[in-house]
């Protein structure tokens, strides 16, 4: 990994066995770990229910990455992924069930990079259904490592 700028996904980022009451409940696990790893300020927060609020951020095989606005990127420290699995599943809405969800802070042109980068990892369904399962942090990490080296 680059050590000129720090990791995008780190050990404290990634929170295994979450319960959510609901999507909102999901959403703001998401935000809190996104501004406890400090990539956000709290503004970042209400737009990430702004952005679910446009369109959903569930992307497929049990997983949702919620994120702010466009606008909210004034918000974002430093850009940052934290991935929250749920494993008895989160109501998305729409008949879909989260398992995971990757919380997303990035500037600018970077989200792209990402989002482009995970749906790869995801177009695997082995990977997609290691990720959802891992059993600890390092798991993540090794699975995601590749987002790191790529943006």
């Amino acid at each position: 990994m680059p050590t000129e700028r720090t990791a995008l996904l780190t050990p404290e980022g990634v929170r295994l066995g979450r319960t959510a009451s609901g999507r909102a409940d999901a959403i703001d696990q998401c935000g809190q770990a996104l501004l406890d790893v400090g990539a956000v300020s709290a503004e970042y927060l209400p737009a990430m229910h702004e952005r679910e609020e446009s369109v959903s951020t569930f992307i497929g095989e049990g997983v949702a990455i919620p994120h702010g606005t466009d606008a909210s990127r004034q918000y974002v420290k430093q850009t940052s992924l934290v991935v929250l699995q749920f494993p008895d599943g989160v109501d998305w809405g729409s008949g879909n069930v989260a398992k995971l969800c990757v919380g997303i802070a990035a500037h600018g042109s970077e989200q792209v990079g990402i989002l482009s980068s995970l749906a790869m990892i995801l177009m695997d369904p082995a990977k997609a259904a290691e990720l959802r399962e891992a059993p600890d942090a390092e798991t993540v990490i090794r699975l995601l490592q590749s987002i790191d080296e790529e943006n």
